[in-house]
């Protein structure tokens, strides 16, 4: 199948597909005369795996070293669970970060509850003090920051 045809029976954009080609992830496929691709069972195979694994939200790393244990059978599986180990972690502490950026809004939130001209906006006033202290490592600290890695 062309690049076209394995993007459509797998829902990843021909740009992706390309992507995880110059990454490694997904194997070169041979060539027609004409220099197109053409794709095999396997691809698809593989990147529907790598889109489920991205999906559960695994970095590039950890789907490389997940597809290297798949790629050898005779491989033991014991880097398969270092990997999960190592993201449910990951995970865990995504989730603490969001619980504790969920309370950052909502204190914030309850700064403003009713109708007012923006200057008299609690949310805004509580966000530009917090912004404006002279303790940087507060804004550091941000769950958001950690959360998107800013």
């Amino acid at each position: 199948m062309k690049i076209g045809e394995l993007s459509s029976a797998s829902g990843t954009p021909v740009q992706t597909v390309r992507f995880y080609e110059q990454e490694d992830l997904l194997p070169a496929p041979r060539r027609t005369a004409g220099n197109f691709r053409i794709y095999e069972a396997p691809h698809l195979e593989r990147l529907l795996l790598i889109r489920y694994c991205r999906g559960l939200d695994m970095s590039l790393d950890e789907i490389r070293v997940l597809l290297r244990v798949k790629d050898d059978p005779s491989a033991a599986c014991g880097d398969v669970n270092v990997v999960l180990d190592e993201h449910i972690g990951h995970v865990s502490r995504k989730l603490k970060e969001l619980r504790l950026l969920e309370a950052q809004l909502k204190q914030l939130r309850q700064q403003c509850g009713e109708q007012r001209s923006s200057d008299q906006c609690g949310i805004l006033a509580g966000m530009t003090q917090a912004a404006q202290k002279p303790d940087s490592a507060a804004r550091e600290s941000s769950p958001l920051r950690s959360i998107h890695g800013h």
